[in-house]
C-alpha cells in the first residue's frame, strides 16, 4: 500500500500546469552504510496526474494498492539538501502498481541471443 502525502504543481514548457502526487510506501528498516546502525525510512515517489490542485489536496491521506520501488536509471547528479553535497546516483524511486509489481517479482528477464 502507498499513501498520498503531498502534491506539487508544475509548469510545462508551453505554460500549462499539471500536478504530481507524492506517494509514500510503508516503513522499511535500512542499515546505514556509514555507521552500520539500523534506521527506519519510507520510500516516496512523485506520480503525475490529471487532477487539479483542489482535487490533489483532497486526496492527501488516501491509501491505495501498489508500492514504491528503487529502479535503475541513467546516472545523474543530486544535491543533498541538508549538506549541499553533490552525489552521483544511478537509481530513482518509482510508484509500481500491484499488478506490475507481481510481474516484476515473478518474471526473469533473459537476453535472447541468435
Amino acid at each position: 500500500m502507498v499513501k498520498i502525502v503531498d502534491f506539487k504543481t508544475y509548469q510545462k514548457e508551453d505554460g500549462t500546469e499539471f500536478c504530481a502526487l507524492k506517494v509514500q510506501g510503508g516503513i522499511e528498516a535500512v542499515k546505514s552504510k556509514q555507521t552500520g546502525k539500523t534506521y527506519l525510512t519510507a520510500l516516496s515517489a512523485s506520480v503525475p496526474c490529471t487532477f487539479n490542485a483542489e482535487t490533489c489536496k483532497s486526496l492527501i491521506g488516501t491509501d491505495f494498492s501498489g508500492s514504491v520501488r528503487k529502479v535503475k536509471s541513467e546516472p545523474y547528479e543530486y544535491v543533498i539538501p541538508a549538506t549541499g553535497e553533490i552525489v552521483k546516483l544511478t537509481h530513482r524511486f518509482e510508484y509500481v502498481s500491484e499488478e506490475k509489481g507481481i510481474v516484476q517479482d515473478n518474471v526473469i528477464e533473459k537476453e535472447f541471443v541468435m
